[in-house]
């Protein structure tokens, strides 16, 4: 390939046409411009806000995030001003930044899912909402119904008809087989799902002889769960025939490259962007490099090849 040629990074997830494959994590990116100093938001091929629910939500009590070596633990709980607050509130502020805007939706039974995604549909800026069966941080709904097949259709099938546009579902890495949950959610309408939302985990303080978070447990992010989201998301590319959204310690470019090669159509940075609030943007850029050096025309190319 010529140097001066670039290389295509489109990539398309259900009726959601990307720039590029890079997103941001729910939970991870705010609203958006709370970034808008460090990046132009519009390079990013989408963002994911924050979990929204239908009704706000006071998240639980401090201390609710604590670090971990390679990592972090956060037990924020879904803390937000509930989906009647972004649509009159937040909209119309966040819909005009060039890059596909995407909601993270969640619920503690399967009708308050689909009324959030109702009262979201009319805003045609919405590109696509990601909904949330894996949180590990609530007491009721959250990641209650991604550990079950049962579970995971009956939230998909009673979102599905009420979201007319792109349907991403968040799968739970705190499953015996993450495949099954997956092709119950495409078989249920979903148009493609995103791997892996955190993993369990807990730490305590020795010298207090107390758990870290008020909590006790939380989800556990950061790089040290690369290697599980990495496995979990090349088994799910390969029992599902719907794109698969990798994320799970993406800090670079070449975790992305790992993560598509793996099977990720398109992928997500989260506890990187804490770190590095430009790491989005030098991602695209390294992704374009790598493309070069090896001679890719079309990132599509490179989708699932191991």
């Amino acid at each position: 390939m010529e140097n001066n040629i670039k290389p295509c990074l489109a990539v398309k997830v259900g009726s959601m046409e990307m720039r590029n494959p890079v997103m941001t994590a729910s939970g991870t990116f705010g609203y958006g411009w709370e970034f808008s100093d460090f990046m132009p938001l519009e390079t990013l091929g989408a963002f994911i806000v924050k979990g929204t629910t239908l009704a706000p939500r006071e998240g639980n009590p401090y201390p609710r995030m604590a670090e971990t070596p390679s990592g972090m633990l956060n037990a924020v709980g879904l803390q937000n001003k509930g989906v009647d607050y972004f649509v009159n509130n937040i909209y119309n502020m966040v819909k005009g930044y060039g890059s596909n805007l995407v909601v993270n939706v969640s619920g503690s039974q399967p009708e308050d899912y689909a009324e959030v995604a109702r009262r979201l549909a009319p805003l045609d800026g919405v590109k696509a909402i990601e909904v949330n069966i894996s949180c590990p941080n609530v007491k009721q709904g959250g990641m209650a119904f991604g550990t079950t097949c049962a579970g995971a259709e009956a939230v998909t099938k009673a979102v599905r008809q009420a979201w007319p546009r792109t349907l991403i579902v968040k799968l739970s890495p705190n499953v015996t087989d993450i495949t099954e949950i997956a092709r119950a959610a495409e078989g249920a309408g979903a148009d493609a799902v995103s791997l892996i939302n955190t993993l369990m985990g807990m730490a305590v303080d020795v010298e207090r002889r107390r758990p870290m978070l008020s909590t006790v447990t939380g989800g556990l992010s950061g790089p040290a769960v690369r290697p599980v989201a990495v496995r979990m998301v090349w088994q799910t590319a390969k029992a599902v025939k719907i794109p698969v959204i990798g994320l799970g310690g993406i800090a670079s470019g070449r975790d992305a490259i790992e993560f598509m090669l793996a099977g990720a159509r398109a992928i997500e940075v989260g506890t990187a962007n804490f770190i590095n609030p430009a790491v989005c943007v030098e991602i695209v850029d390294w992704i374009s490099d790598w493309c070069v050096r090896h001679g890719v025309k079309d990132i599509n190319e490179i989708v699932g090849e191991i």
